[in-house]
């Protein structure tokens, strides 16, 4: 028995060991690919520096607003696939076309939510409310060109991790636009009341990290109220774009008036991202120093000569780097939009791809003035619409002038094939002259047709190196959806293939089921309009 006994005593021994064996054994498999370089738990602070700029550098600046640049015919797609989504060849619904930006947007977006779960009540930085607004504002700036560009897309289920860092919903469902929409306003509702805290937990608030408002000497309280305009601005953007579908469309008009009233108050305010120099630069200007892709637009240079307008003598260049003095220039060759051929160095060139240093504007100064401009006309205001559009008419100006003095004297201009940089041939437009344009030139038309002259004169305005193509191009089409053709467009490839949205990025064309079956062969972005324009998806 006692045999026995030790014979099972010893086999029990060796279980133990062999079972404590196999538990270390898979430890060391658990860990053994594990990063221990990099951190895991980054400071709320440090990660929104990254959201705000990938926000301004990739989102508003990058390929939306260079794509859409040529559906709204601020320029035209002059080389490869500028000149095909000029000419509506494969690009504009091609899913590789917006692959970049549609990784960017939605990795933002996952950002801007990790910081708000660590703000958030039981969260590693609970207490800073301040930081939790100014995340809900990204987010819904993010969610918002998410469901502007896409319609229907990957949302609820989409940017959200574990905290293994991977990611909840391998294949996230579409969400309709309508439920991407209610997300936005909620995100802007809960950071306007965030705003109006305070940053209590030991890490502090964003100080210098806030790469949109930070100042020397500016408090964080002042910090928030500029985060707060900013959010009162966007709730005003957003009502207004949402009213084709709204069912009450004065009561929304007066929301936009309501919020604009406690939204940016000068340009000083305006939500300006503009950290560049000669290593970071305006992605406009990046873009076309590498590619040469666009070229200066007929179309635009038309309405500008329609209005006597004083920009056309400060907004277009030569080939040889001559800044054109108006139409009447002997070197004035505009690129006919959807006609032009496949040609660098051929047609002139707006200015403002050479705005090496302008800054990106997530929202300007002068689009709170014409949307406030253009509520006031909706509702029949005319005296207060007009005075409202002078003022953003000269904002506008000002803008203008600012992206031209970025052109003029970049830090490190370059040199073309032939020698010499950018030269200068014209005065520079001052608020007085742009005031005079006005009486002269606009306030006639406005007379005439006020709603339209809001519209055209918003068009001109975005027309720039600040990125606000793409804001133009949800202008247009909430117009179209309004039943309303107040700017014209020339390319004649529009009344069959003008592009209402955007595809989905490849990455989830290939992987995801949901998507891949949304995407079919990408032809809907010429047929189907997006939800807030009256369509389904």
């Amino acid at each position: 028995m006692k045999r026995i006994f030790n014979l099972a005593k010893g086999l029990l021994v060796a279980i133990v060991i062999s079972a404590t064996m196999v538990s270390c054994s898979e430890n060391v498999m658990d860990t053994i690919n594990a990063d221990t370089n990099h951190t895991k738990d980054v400071q709320a602070k440090f990660i929104l520096a990254d959201v705000i700029t990938s926000t301004a550098f990739n989102v508003v600046g990058g390929d939306f607003n260079t794509y859409t640049s040529t559906y709204v015919e601020h320029e035209v797609g002059t080389d490869n696939q500028l000149y095909r989504a000029e000419h509506r060849d494969n690009e504009p619904s091609a899913s590789s076309t917006f692959n970049n930006v549609w990784g960017s947007t939605y990795t933002a977006l996952k950002n801007a939510r990790i910081v708000i779960e660590k703000c958030s009540a039981g969260g590693k930085q609970e207490g800073n409310q301040v930081t939790k607004g100014i995340a809900e504002v990204l987010a819904a700036y993010n969610s918002a060109i998410i469901a502007d560009m896409f319609g229907d897309a990957p949302y609820s289920e989409a940017s959200l991790i574990t905290e293994e860092g991977l990611p909840k919903f391998m294949n996230p469902k579409i969400d309709s636009q309508k439920d991407i929409y209610a997300g936005v306003m909620k995100l802007l509702n809960d950071a306007v009341a965030d705003l109006k805290g305070t940053d209590a937990h030991a890490s502090g608030g964003m100080g210098s990290y806030d790469l949109l408002y930070y100042k020397m000497n500016q408090s964080s309280k002042e910090n928030a109220a500029l985060w707060l305009k900013l959010a009162y601005g966007l709730k005003a953007r957003y009502t207004m774009r949402l009213l084709a579908r709204s069912t009450a469309k004065p009561a929304d008009l007066q929301i936009v008036l309501d919020n604009v009233a406690l939204s940016f108050t000068s340009a000083a305010n305006q939500a300006a991202f503009k950290i560049y120099d000669a290593a970071n630069l305006n992605p406009l200007f990046d873009f076309q120093w590498s590619r040469d892709g666009l070229a200066a637009s007929k179309s635009m240079s038309e309405k500008l000569i329609e209005r006597n307008d004083p920009r056309l003598r400060r907004v277009f260049v030569d080939a040889g780097w001559m800044q054109m003095t108006g139409a009447d220039d002997e070197a004035f060759f505009m690129a006919p939009n959807g006609a032009n051929d496949e040609l660098k160095y051929h047609y002139n060139t707006s200015i403002f791809v050479f705005s090496q240093t302008a800054p990106t504007l997530l929202m300007s100064y002068h689009e709170v003035l014409f949307l406030k401009a253009e509520a006031l006309a909706r509702l029949g205001n005319a005296a207060l619409a007009k005075t409202t559009l002078k003022d953003a008419v000269v904002a506008a100006i000002a803008n203008t002038e600012m992206n031209v003095s970025a052109a003029l004297n970049a830090p490190t201009p370059g040199l073309p094939a032939n020698g010499g940089g950018l030269t200068q041939t014209t005065d520079a437009i001052t608020p007085t002259e742009a005031a005079t344009y006005f009486d002269t030139d606009v306030a006639p038309l406005f007379t005439a047709n006020p709603l339209k002259e809001v519209m055209n004169q918003k068009y001109l305005a975005f027309f720039g190196a600040s990125g606000e193509s793409t804001e133009c191009f949800s202008d247009i089409r909430r117009m179209k959806a309004l039943g309303e053709n107040l700017v014209t467009l020339k390319n004649p490839l529009n009344a069959t293939k003008f592009p209402l949205r955007c595809p989905y990025g490849s990455d989830d064309t290939t992987n995801n089921p949901n998507v891949i079956s949304a995407y079919g062969d990408g032809q809907y972005v010429y047929s189907e309009k997006v939800w807030w324009a009256g369509g389904t998806r």
